[in-house]
């Protein structure tokens, strides 16, 4: 399975309008060859170099239905069902995406997309450690795409 943003290439800057001190909205993804029995894909776009221990969740989207390849940006924050799947909340217990924001210096970004073999039996809200538990077992494939995004200094 494959994963790619038309936002930023693997390894690469995420732009400023995808961060919390941008326009904080969020970047598309897309992706391809994923497992013909596929019920499900879950995507977590996670910062590990975060101040705090486990990193922070900066989007949680589960029950993407499998015949969906592409996220388009700008996912609107508070709509809990999107034509694409359920949302879930971010470690800044908001849900929906929150934009990179770190403190200066640069972080990485990771996206991961997995391929289950179930739907989540989750409500709107769920946050990573829910959605991880109910993913035990049920993961058929995985893909990732890391991003970095830094800053020099405090924004006012």
């Amino acid at each position: 399975m494959e994963l790619r943003s038309s936002a930023y290439r693997a390894g690469g800057k995420i732009p400023r309008r995808y961060a919390g001190d941008g326009d904080d909205i969020s970047p598309s993804f897309r992706w391809k060859d994923a497992p013909p029995e596929t019920k499900s894909f879950v995507l977590l776009f996670h910062d590990p170099d975060a101040a705090r221990e486990g990193g922070f969740t900066h989007w949680i989207v589960y029950n993407i239905v499998p015949i969906i390849h592409q996220i388009d940006e700008d996912t609107p924050k508070q709509a809990p069902f999107t034509a694409f799947g359920v949302q879930g909340n971010n470690d800044g217990n908001q849900l929906g995406y929150i934009g990179p924001c770190p403190t200066p210096g640069s972080h990485r970004y990771i996206t991961r997309l997995f391929s289950l073999d179930i739907e989540l039996e989750l409500g709107p809200g769920a946050g990573r450690e829910q959605v991880e538990q109910a993913m035990e077992g049920h993961i058929l494939a995985q893909a990732a795409l890391m991003g970095k995004y830094g800053r020099s200094r405090m924004r006012k």
